[in-house]
């Protein structure tokens, strides 16, 4: 069972069945049991041509499979190394199940060697026991699938603007702040008092955002009047083109990096034009930097890192964070659509599964 998005109009979808893939010599079948869907697969799906996040689980012509997060059971092992029954955390499609060539399986995982991703980041291709993962809690499964992949982004820009120095900046705006990616930044930011962190919301959001407290300032999009002087970093998490040259207006020379990090609203992207004043946005694409910092402490020191980083967070998060779970082809759709057209709760949050 596969649920599919046209390529050409996100708003078309639709659950395909057939009959489950057998795996082949070195290869493994993985049953998916559950994942988490937020605004980051929205971003996926805004940037499947692009960033060609379609390619990494492969459909019909005109139609693409969104990665999500979540855990899986190997149900049929044709690979060594990987037994069955071994459960996994990792970047998986929403369907029932996913066939995998594994290699380098051993005690804390394995990457995905299928030849369609050879080429695509390394980051996406690896995949974690749960027994062997620094991270993973049984008791917080549900924030591991909903908010480690955007926390994960979070902690990378955090890492990357505190490496450049904050750009020699006294602020970092973000846009879309009530989105989990932009309060766990803002989480991360506020620990120390380095940067004072402004939130830009919508008004209906507003409330919410203020709530949580890791914002020293929130302004709503009709407010850009009132952002403040000085020099100042953008981190674009709405890929809005009408807020973007707003704060790059306002800011002009004093805006010392504009990084575009999410689409959440992605009906309002557009082109980047040519004149707009201060420094060109420059897209931040996590990957690299996982790569870089892999390269530098590997993979065992970063994940150790993280999972420093992660306990203390996901405690706060405890105190605004609601999960719904729902099962079947129905539900996804509901919930997909609502999160493609803004209908979210900012606090809430939704576990799926596609059972057969």
């Amino acid at each position: 069972m596969d649920f599919l998005i046209a390529t050409g109009d996100l708003h078309e979808c639709r659950v395909q069945e057939s009959e489950p893939p057998a795996p082949a010599e070195g290869e493994a079948l993985l049953t998916v049991e559950h994942f988490g869907l937020t605004s980051n697969n929205i971003t996926y799906a805004a940037f499947g041509e692009a960033m060609s996040y379609w390619k990494f689980f492969p459909a019909p012509d005109g139609w693409g499979r969104m990665p999500v997060w979540g855990f899986a059971t190997v149900a049929k092992s044709r690979a060594e190394g990987l037994p069955e029954g071994a459960r996994i955390y990792g970047y998986l499609p929403p369907s029932s199940e996913l066939i995998v060539t594994p290699a380098r399986a051993g005690a804390q995982g394995f990457i995905d060697a299928s030849p369609h991703r050879a080429e695509l980041p390394a980051a996406y291709n690896s995949y974690l026991r749960t027994d062997a993962d620094p991270s993973y809690d049984a008791e917080r499964e549900d924030q591991q699938m909903l908010l480690r992949p955007l926390f994960f982004t979070s902690w990378l820009i955090d890492d990357f603007l505190r490496d450049s120095e904050l750009f020699g900046a006294g602020t970092v705006v973000l846009s879309s702040a009530s989105s989990k990616t932009a309060s766990g930044l803002a989480f991360l930011l506020s620990r120390d008092g380095a940067a004072e962190v402004l939130g830009l919301t919508s008004a209906r959001s507003a409330e919410y955002t203020r709530s949580i407290g890791v914002y020293d300032e929130v302004l709503t999009y009709d407010e850009l009047g009132s952002l403040p002087q000085g020099r100042s970093v953008y981190v674009d998490m709405s890929g809005d083109a009408g807020v973007r040259a707003a704060v790059h207006s306002h800011f002009a020379s004093e805006l010392a990096h504009s990084a575009v990090v999410g689409a959440t609203h992605h009906d309002r992207m557009g082109a980047v034009p040519e004149d707009l004043p201060g420094p060109r946005p420059t897209f931040f694409f996590a990957p690299d930097r996982v790569a870089r910092r892999s390269d530098e402490w590997g993979r065992s020191g970063l994940e150790a890192r993280l999972a420093a980083a992660w306990a203390p967070y996901v405690a706060w998060t405890d105190g605004w964070l609601n999960v719904t779970r729902a099962a079947g082809p129905e539900a996804l759709r509901t919930v997909y659509l609502d999160l493609l057209d803004g209908r979210i709760d900012p606090a809430g949050a939704h576990v799926l599964s596609l059972p057969r």
